[in-house]
């Protein structure tokens, strides 16, 4: 009798140390910033927008090729820059206007529109932000920040500062990353996920969120080939300033649709040689024309150049 109870004891003992060692493990990978706490507040994107045709070809900045592809497992430390008045309102290469006060970002290779997480590892601060345009081409850097994304970071003051960016996948086809900011230097505890359940992008708010959902990579764009040129009207030269031209083609056709790819900033006029010419602009000063060419080029446009009319 004393032997089984002796036996019952020991038994017990285990069961109790086994216990302990399982709810120290749980409450280490919800708490604290582990991988349960970063999962909860990550974005779920029900509403994927395509890759927008152009921005994945292979161009040229300044002598030096980048080429652009899917990469769903990039992660990269390095320096971060930012941009803002000078270029707020202006196209990115995605299309949609930049706008300084949003949580958005350049990339030189990443597909366009995506969502990458930004962290600030000075501080621990972290952010959701949406990827639309290409750069930054200064040697070093790995990312352009808005001036929305550089203050929750607290890089404004700085200009520059080291940062982790992890990419998530695709970017929601409306709403950018101001609707799921977070930026917090603390780590906050986050609930089993099993318990949040999947959050639809736009209903994020706060860091609330889970996992990024996978998305389907869409069907290349097939252009048919040009009708035979026609005769249209001669548009009026182009006002005095900077212009970017991304081509000239003898077709009118060709250069509309180039122009349309390129949205409302682009217009189509004919040159003194008969050529239909595609210009974007005008730009107050050269840095701003500049910046427009380089997002002209990852368009798919790599002959474009600048202009200045009088």
């Amino acid at each position: 009798m004393t032997a089984r109870i002796a036996k019952g004891l020991v038994v017990a003992a285990v069961m109790s140390l086994l216990a302990a060692c399982a709810s120290g493990a749980s409450s280490g990978a919800i708490g604290g910033g582990g991988r349960l706490a970063d999962a909860a507040r990550m974005p779920v994107v029900t509403d994927p927008a395509p890759i927008v045709s152009g921005t994945m070809r292979p161009y040229q900045i300044r002598g030096r090729w980048y080429r652009p592809e899917e990469q769903p497992n990039y992660d990269e430390t390095g320096l971060a820059s930012w941009y803002g008045a000078q270029f707020n309102g202006r196209p990115t290469a995605t299309g949609e206007r930049f706008d300084m006060h949003a949580l958005t970002a350049a990339h030189k290779t990443l597909p366009l529109p995506g969502l990458v997480e930004v962290t600030n590892l000075a501080n621990g601060r972290s952010i959701v932000v949406r990827v639309n345009d290409r750069g930054p081409f200064a040697e070093g850097r790995i990312i352009d920040l808005s001036r929305g994304a550089a203050e929750a970071l607290d890089l404004l003051q700085r200009g520059v500062g080291e940062v982790r960016v992890r990419y998530l996948g695709r970017a929601p086809r409306e709403g950018g990353g101001t609707t799921m900011q977070y930026a917090a230097a603390e780590p906050v505890a986050a609930a089993p996920t099993a318990l949040l359940g999947p959050v639809p992008y736009l209903s994020v708010a706060g860091g609330q969120g889970a996992v990024v959902a996978p998305a389907p990579v869409p069907e290349p764009v097939r252009y048919e080939a040009p009708a035979p040129a026609v005769r249209a009207p001669t548009v009026p030269s182009p006002a005095a300033g900077q212009w970017v031209q991304a081509g000239a083609w003898p077709d009118a056709r060709v250069a509309r649709r180039a122009a349309e790819t390129l949205g409302g900033s682009a217009r189509v006029e004919q040159d003194a040689g008969g050529a239909w010419r595609v210009l974007v602009g005008p730009w107050p000063d050269a840095g701003a024309a500049e910046r427009s060419r380089r997002a002209v080029i990852s368009r798919g446009y790599p002959d474009a150049l600048l202009i200045s009319t009088q």
